[in-house]
């Protein structure tokens, strides 16, 4: 079992911006295959945010190419979500998720979610 930990969520000013963190409880994790943040608000479906593999190749979603950057820390298996020029449209709550690679044979990838951490931006 893998827990994952959000911080840097609150409240902010349109046009603010915020730096979210993930990192995994267990040390004994070596490297995530793939770290990726997600949003959900009421009424809403859950939307890819941004993610980054193990090689580092990045995805941005479309509503936040060029306002949302990841990166990751492979010593501390961190993951970072720098967010800038948020708009009231960005609140939600978001959630880091983590993807451990599978064995063939033995188990297949699994995936980790944290709690979320809640944004929330007002004009």
């Amino acid at each position: 079992q893998v827990q994952l930990t959000e911080s840097g969520g609150g409240l902010v000013q349109a046009g603010g911006s915020l730096r979210l963190s993930c990192s995994t409880s267990d040390t004994r994790e070596s490297s995530f295959k793939m770290m990726a943040w997600y949003r959900q608000a009421p009424g809403k479906e859950r939307e890819l945010v941004a993610e980054i593999s193990r090689p580092g190749n990045i995805r941005i979603g479309d509503s936040m190419k060029g306002r949302a950057f990841i990166s990751r820390n492979g010593g501390e298996n961190t993951a970072y979500l720098q967010m800038n020029n948020l708009r009231p449209e960005d609140t939600a709550m978001y959630f880091c998720n983590a993807t451990s690679e599978g064995v063939p044979g033995f188990y297949a990838e699994r995936h980790w979610w944290g709690q979320g951490t809640q944004v929330t931006v007002v004009s």
